[in-house]
């Protein structure tokens, strides 16, 4: 798969994935006016452009990425393991993707909501299944 921010100076590819994923919490839903809507990527991403890149480290264990010149949402990374959850919205000519998992649904506000069939997780249950032994 190969994306690119809205300039053109940051392109991201990786192996393709067609699994995505929302993320209802405050600070995605801050960060994005609404859900981030990712595929996950793991640490197999080869970037071009990356000085072009601006990162917040939004947490002890995660940063956010988006361009720093046109300010497309990029990729949230895990510090910890290298993955990458990539933006969608760079992939405009890549691979159907297939909705599958909603996270934090417990912080999702009641304004909105999918019509998909997805795997619901709440805060509780993403911190318990990724929170390191």
């Amino acid at each position: 798969m190969q994306g690119k921010c809205l300039c053109g100076a940051v392109r991201i590819t990786t192996p393709d994935a067609v699994d995505m994923n929302a993320c209802h919490c405050g600070m995605c839903r801050r960060w994005g006016s609404g859900p981030y809507m990712s595929v996950h990527a793991g640490s197999n991403v080869t970037i071009t452009g990356a000085d072009r890149i601006r990162t917040f480290r939004s947490s002890d264990w995660a940063e956010r990425a988006f361009c720093g010149e046109c300010g497309t949402h990029l990729y949230y990374r895990l510090l910890p393991t290298n993955d990458h959850e990539l933006s969608i919205g760079i992939f405009q000519d890549g691979p159907e993707f297939v909705f599958r998992e909603q996270i934090f649904i417990d912080r999702k506000p009641r304004t909105y909501s999918f019509a998909n069939d997805t795997e619901n997780l709440t805060e509780a249950e993403v911190f318990a299944k990724f929170a390191p032994p």
